[in-house]
C-alpha cells in the first residue's frame, strides 16, 4: 500500500527506474503524438537557426574588415562570392547581403520558435487535462476504504499541485531538451570545424560537470519528493479545518488549527530550504567551471588570433558558440532537476491510478432484473483491519423480506453501522456472505447493486448548486414536475418556493444556507428521485429539533412504503412501528422481535426503552 512520504522518497533512485517513469510519462502524450513531432520538427528548425547565428556574425567581421578567412560560411548563401581573398574585396554590398541573410534568418527563427511555442502548450495543457480527468476518473472508482485511510487534501494535492509539476515537465521541459540539444550538438560540430584543439580545450571540463549533475540530481529528487508529500500534508490538513470551520470556531481551536497548519508549512519550507541549498551549490558549481572553460578558450584563442592563425572573426563565432555550448550545458542541469521533481510528482500520480479497488469485481458479473428487495446476511464477521483484532460483526444471520421494515438499535459501537455499509458493497465481508434476493452481492457490479440501494444518512451532504440539482442528483435526466413531486413527497416544496430563486436556489458548498432539517428533506427528495428497491436509514432523525424532526419523519413514512428498509436510531421512539427491531450488542444479534414483544421480554431492549423513557420525562 503507498504511504507518501515514506518509500516514495527514498527508494527507486536508479537510472533504470527514472527511465521506466519517463517512457510511462511519455506514453500519456500518445493521443497528441502528431502535434508533439509538429513542434519537435519546429524546435529542430529554429535551433539549428540558432547555431547559424555566430557563423554568420563571425562572417560579418572578417567581410566588414576584410580579414581572410579559412571558411565563409554565407559565401555559398550570397551566390559562392567570397570575401576572404583580402581587405580590397569587402564593399557595402557584401555587408548589405549578410545583414539581409541575418534578418531572413532571425525571421524564420521566430516563426518556428511561435510554432514551438504553441504547439508544445497545446500538448502540455491536453496532457494535463486527459491526467487530472483520468485520476478523479479512477479515484471515483476506489473502493470506500481508500476515502478512510486519505485525508482529502492529500488527494486534491496530486489532482493540482503534483499534476502541474508534469505540466511543467511536459509543455517546457520537452522544448528546452530538444532545444538545448541540438544547440549543444550542432554547436560542438562547428566548433571542431573551426578549431579542434580549441573545441578540445573547452570540452575539457564537461566531465566534471557531468558527475555533478549525477550527484546532485539525485539528491535533489530525494529533496523535492519528500517536500511535495509535506505540502500535502499541510494541504489536507487546511482541508480539514476549512470544512469543519463551525466546529472550529465553536471551539475556539482557530490558533490550535493555525499553529498546525503552519508547523507543517514549517516542516515544507524547511525542505524547500534544503532543495534550494542543493540548486544554490549545484547550479554555480556548473556555470563557474564552463565559464572557467569560456575565460581560458578566450585567452587561448586571442593567442591565436595575435599570431595570425585564426581570423577575429572567426574567434567571435568561435566564442559566441561556446556561450550557447555553456548555456546548454547549463540549462540541462537546470532541466535535469526539473525532470527529476517532475518524476517524483510522476510517480505519486501514477502510483494512485494503479491502485485497484479494494473490492473484485467479476469479469462477468451475473445480472439482476427482478428486483425484489429481499436481503440476507448468512453468517457475517468483519473487522476493520486498521483497528485492531477485534471482530466488529461477529457471525451475524439476519433476514428481511421484501417491503419489511427492519429497525436496527443497540449501545454505541455494536456494529450497526458497519452492518448497513456491507448492503450495498462498501465492503466485503471477511466470512459469510450478503446476499440480495438470493444472489451474493460479490456476484453483482456494484453498480449495477447500488442503483436499487438508496440511503440517507444522519448528515446529508448536499453539494454546491442548487436545489433541483441536488434533488436530480439521484437522476440527472429527471424533469421539472418529477423533482417538485419528489419535494413535496418530502415535505421540501413548501420551504423552496418561499425563496426567491425556488429550485433555483444555490445551497452553498455542503449546503451550509440551508438548515439540518430542510438539507435532510431535500436529501429525502433525492432519496425519492431515485426510487429504490431497498433503502437505508441511518439515524436520519437524531440529529434534528422536535419540528423538523416530525416534517422529516412524516417524509420519511412515505419513503418507505413498499421498500425493504433499514432503520438505524438511537431515538427508538422513531422505530416502534417497524415490522420487527434487531437488537445489536458487541458485533452480535441479540434479540428480535417487534415492540411489544421486545418490551416484555425483559431484555437489553427494554433496557435502553426505559432508559430514554426516564431521561425524556426528567427532562
Amino acid at each position: 500500500m503507498f504511504r507518501p512520504g515514506r518509500g516514495s522518497s527514498r527508494t527507486n533512485d536508479d537510472a533504470r527506474f527514472d527511465l521506466r517513469q519517463l517512457r510511462r510519462l511519455w506514453s500519456v502524450t500518445r493521443p497528441y503524438r502528431a502535434r508533439l513531432w509538429f513542434a519537435v520538427a519546429a524546435t529542430t528548425v529554429a535551433s539549428l537557426l540558432g547555431v547559424a547565428f555566430p557563423v554568420i556574425v563571425g562572417d560579418l567581421f572578417n567581410t566588414a574588415f576584410g580579414v581572410q578567412a579559412d571558411m565563409d560560411f554565407t559565401s555559398v548563401l550570397r551566390g559562392g562570392d567570397s570575401v576572404a581573398n583580402g581587405a580590397a574585396m569587402a564593399t557595402p554590398a557584401d555587408l548589405n547581403q549578410i545583414g539581409l541573410i541575418l534578418a531572413a534568418v532571425f525571421l524564420v527563427q521566430a516563426a518556428f520558435n511561435f510554432i514551438r511555442v504553441y504547439q508544445l502548450g497545446y500538448v502540455g495543457e491536453a496532457v494535463v487535462a486527459d491526467l487530472r480527468k483520468n485520476l478523479f476518473g479512477h479515484l471515483m472508482g476506489l473502493s470506500l476504504g481508500f476515502f478512510e485511510r486519505r485525508k482529502t487534501g492529500e488527494i486534491t494535492s496530486r489532482l493540482t499541485s503534483d499534476i502541474a509539476t508534469v505540466q511543467s515537465a511536459v509543455s517546457q521541459a520537452v522544448a528546452q531538451f530538444i532545444n538545448q540539444g541540438i544547440s549543444l550538438i550542432g554547436g560542438v560540430i562547428v566548433l571542431f570545424v573551426i578549431s579542434t584543439q580549441l573545441t578540445l580545450v573547452m570540452l575539457a571540463i564537461l566531465p566534471a560537470v557531468i558527475v555533478a549533475t549525477a550527484i546532485f540530481g539525485r539528491r535533489l529528487r530525494r529533496i523535492s519528493t519528500a517536500f511535495q508529500d509535506e505540502v500535502a500534508a499541510a494541504n489536507a490538513n487546511a482541508e480539514e479545518a476549512i470544512v469543519g470551520i463551525r466546529i472550529v470556531q465553536s471551539f475556539t481551536a482557530e490558533r490550535f488549527e493555525a499553529g498546525r497548519y503552519g508547523a507543517a508549512i514549517d516542516t515544507a519550507f524547511g525542505s524547500a530550504i534544503r532543495r534550494a541549498r542543493v540548486r544554490a551549490f549545484f547550479v554555480p558549481t556548473v556555470i563557474l567551471a564552463m565559464f572557467s572553460g569560456i575565460g581560458v578558450v578566450l585567452w587561448y584563442g586571442g593567442q591565436q588570433a595575435l599570431a595570425g592563425t585564426l581570423a577575429p572573426g572567426t574567434l567571435i563565432t568561435f566564442l559566441l558558440l561556446t556561450v550557447i555550448v555553456a548555456g546548454s550545458i547549463g540549462t540541462f542541469t537546470g532541466l535535469y532537476s526539473q525532470l527529476q521533481e517532475a518524476m517524483g510528482a510522476s510517480k505519486r500520480i501514477f502510483e494512485l491510478l494503479d491502485m485497484q479497488p479494494d473490492l473484485p469485481v467479476r469479469d462477468t458479473p451475473r445480472t439482476w432484473d427482478d428486483v425484489r428487495g429481499e436481503v440476507r446476511l448468512e453468517g457475517v464477521r468483519f473487522r476493520y483491519g486498521d483497528r485492531g483484532d477485534a471482530w466488529v460483526l461477529d457471525g451475524v444471520d439476519l433476514r428481511a423480506a421484501p417491503g419489511e421494515v427492519v429497525a436496527l438499535v443497540g449501545p454505541s459501537g455494536a456494529g450497526k453501522t458497519t452492518l448497513v455499509t456491507l448492503i450495498p458493497r462498501f465492503y466485503d465481508p471477511l466470512e459469510g456472505r450478503v446476499l440480495v434476493d438470493g444472489i451474493d452481492v460479490r456476484d453483482l457490479d456494484p453498480h449495477a447493486l447500488r442503483e436499487h440501494i438508496g440511503i440517507v444518512p444522519q448528515e446529508s451532504l448536499l453539494f454546491s448548486g442548487t436545489i433541483r440539482d441536488n434533488v436530480r442528483y439521484a437522476r440527472p435526466d429527471a424533469g421539472h414536475d418529477e423533482v417538485v413531486a419528489a419535494a413535496t413527497a418530502a415535505n421540501a416544496d413548501g420551504f423552496v418556493r418561499e425563496f426567491p430563486d425556488g429550485y433555483d436556489t444555490l445551497v452553498g458548498e455542503r449546503g451550509v444556507t440551508l438548515s439540518g432539517g430542510q438539507r435532510q428533506r431535500i436529501a429525502i427528495a433525492r432519496a425519492l428521485l431515485k426510487n429504490p428497491r431497498i433503502l437505508i436509514l441511518d439515524e436520519a432523525t437524531s440529529s434534528l429539533d422536535s419540528e423538523s424532526e416530525a416534517l422529516v419523519q412524516t417524509a420519511l413514512e412515505r419513503l418507505m412504503r413498499g421498500r425493504t428498509t433499514f432503520v438505524i436510531a438511537h431515538r427508538l421512539s422513531t422505530i416502534v412501528g417497524a415490522d420487527r427491531i434487531v437488537v445489536i450488542n458487541g458485533g452480535r444479534v441479540v434479540e428480535t422481535g417487534d415492540h411489544r414483544a421486545l418490551l416484555a421480554r425483559g431484555g437489553l431492549y427494554r433496557d435502553l426503552y426505559e432508559t430514554q423513557f426516564r431521561s425524556v420525562t426528567s427532562a
